[in-house]
């Protein structure tokens, strides 16, 4: 099963949809809590941060026997220390995000916390694309 969604920018009252969506999916699917669990938080932080840093993007969700794998993509201004960016509590979000209780600094943390896998490709000026990978403990799940 493949799932796709648009992410609009700056736009706080929708942010968070898609990872919503996905969750209401997967709970009718049957799947253990855990990994519902995991797999909204993953996606929210990404989603969240599409929102806060990229103007948006696209998103695609891939569900197997064996795994859920998201794939996030932006052509926002990429991450110019990726290295920075990963430690917790650094945040390059706006003042108007951070009122509103956005960018504490965790999006990336929580990401590669709650997942089993996640890998970001960003080139400054360009994008930047996160993977994440989720894998089912069963076989046979889906």
């Amino acid at each position: 099963m493949i799932f796709e969604y648009q992410v609009s920018g700056e736009d706080y009252s929708l942010a968070g949809r898609a990872s919503s969506s996905i969750k209401k999916k997967l709970k009718q699917l049957g799947l253990p809590s855990d990994v519902i669990k995991r797999t909204a938080i993953s996606m929210y932080e990404a989603e969240i941060n599409m929102v806060i840093h990229a103007d948006g993007g696209n998103i695609r969700v891939e569900l197997s026997s064996d795994a859920i794998n998201i794939v996030l993509m932006d052509k926002g201004p990429g991450i110019p220390d990726l290295e920075l960016a990963m430690q917790e509590g650094y945040s390059t979000a706006s003042e108007a995000a951070r009122e509103l209780g956005f960018g504490a600094g965790l999006g990336l943390v929580n990401i590669k916390k709650n997942s089993d896998h996640m890998n970001i490709h960003t080139v400054v000026g360009e994008g930047t694309t996160v993977s994440i990978i989720l894998n089912l403990a069963v076989e046979g799940t889906l």
